[in-house]
């Protein structure tokens, strides 16, 4: 199962950043994870400032 990011999410795109296969990209009002590409690496939540990012 991808990551989600939660309505917590600020929009301030640290998680596009630092995900290695570009599942992230910015919504509508906050960023969302492309289930069918993102591995699970975890590197967006580590880095999410807010805690936003979860399974």
């Amino acid at each position: 199962m991808a990551l989600v990011i939660s309505d917590d999410c600020i929009s301030c795109g640290t998680c596009e950043g630092t995900c290695p296969v570009g599942a992230v990209s910015q919504g509508d009002g906050k960023y969302q994870i492309d289930p069918d590409t993102c591995v699970e690496c975890g590197a967006c939540a580590e880095n999410c400032p807010v805690d936003a990012i979860g399974q």
